[in-house]
């Protein structure tokens, strides 16, 4: 990790950074890599199955084709679960997602919901980030992931979201590089100034609605990769022999746009190479060395060929010409706070702030 595009990384006296120290104090609180892990998860896959008897389904998973995904349908799989498996279609799946989530139904012998999004209203809100020159693009998409995970639980009754969310591999990330994902309204502010068309079906999640599922639908967030030794490269080998998995190359290459983004559009317009979060927290893990993490990136972010016709096609489908692409990589960057965002409940509730008042009385 450096200061190239992160201007609140710091560091110790002896030249460590934040990152180390915030992942050891998450690892200390969080990640049970012994017996009280194991019986952590026996627990709650007891509990899944005592809440949800008498249901179809006992919990929900969201699937891309990716390993940490890939991964939870094999740990449900293995404690007898009932799942609902969500895929969230914004029309970048690479073959080999579709491939790996297609297994992933046969092995589970699930039902599928599958949200396919209008595919012109999602290009055009992607075209309006673009425009915008703000750096998490990859917004859009986790927005209406969780807001589509949140009320297809809801709707089938559904009290747990088994998450492949883990600390071991993806927890260290600076937050000049992400954006609050729940912020309905910097999307709307962005998309209502670049944007051309009516957004009539794109699934928007506001702070108040997450607020009702979590607190009145009661739905639990479950991750369990965080209860046992999560070794990436093992977890690979588990799942292509079980469910037929396919390595697509890199951390969320499942995805055409997402490679693409983080392979070219990061580096290129913000000067953020992912990998250093990426290797730096299989570091924290201990599950590789920085000698060996400085080595792989030294390698290219992007084979030659393979850049070339990515961006082509990235670039056709998105309805820019190469001249207009190109143009928007070498402008200057915006931040997301250049345009409304969504702030405190209360702004936009008036009523919330009297409520919890007289809630606090009565505690």
């Amino acid at each position: 990790m450096d200061n190239i595009s992160d201007p609140d990384i710091t560091f110790d006296d002896a030249g460590v950074c934040n990152y180390w120290h915030e992942y050891q104090q998450v690892a200390e609180n969080s990640l049970f890599h012994n017996e009280r892990g194991k019986k952590k998860w026996e627990e709650t896959i007891n509990q899944i199955k005592a809440d949800g008897q008498g249901k179809k389904y006992d919990c929900i998973i969201g699937v891309s084709g990716g390993v940490d995904s890939t991964y939870i349908a094999y740990l449900v799989k293995q404690a007898n679960l009932r799942p609902l498996v969500v895929h969230f279609d914004n029309g970048w799946n690479s073959k080999i997602a579709v491939h790996n989530i297609n297994n992933i139904i046969t092995y589970l012998d699930s039902d599928l919901y599958t949200l396919v999004i209008d595919w012109e209203e999602f290009k055009d809100l992607q075209r309006s980030y673009l425009k915008a020159g703000v750096v998490d693009i990859e917004a859009l998409t986790d927005h209406a992931i969780f807001g589509t995970l949140y009320k297809v639980a809801a709707k089938n009754d559904i009290k747990y979201v088994i998450s492949g969310t883990n600390y071991e591999t993806e927890l260290l990330l600076p937050k000049a590089w992400i954006f609050n994902k729940i912020d309905h309204i910097n999307i709307a502010a962005i998309h209502s100034k670049f944007g051309k068309l009516k957004l009539k079906t794109y699934p928007f999640f506001d702070i108040l609605s997450k607020k009702y599922y979590l607190n009145f639908k009661k739905l639990e967030f479950v991750m369990p990769i965080n209860w046992a030794p999560y070794n990436k490269q093992k977890v690979k080998e588990i799942i292509s022999n079980e469910i037929g998995w396919k390595d697509y190359g890199g951390k969320h290459h499942e995805s055409v746009f997402t490679k693409f983004y983080q392979n070219y559009i990061l580096p290129t317009k913000f000067k953020i190479d992912k990998r250093k979060a990426h290797l730096s927290n299989l570091i924290c893990a201990g599950q590789i060395s920085k000698e060996e993490a400085l080595e792989e990136l030294k390698q290219p972010i992007y084979d030659t060929q393979d850049l070339a016709k990515d961006k082509e096609y990235v670039v056709k489908k998105l309805g820019f010409t190469m001249e207009e692409f190109n143009a928007l990589m070498e402008e200057e960057p915006n931040s997301h706070f250049d345009y409304a965002t969504e702030g405190p409940i209360e702004e936009h509730f008036p009523i919330i702030k009297p409520i919890k008042s007289i809630y606090k009385l009565f505690r």
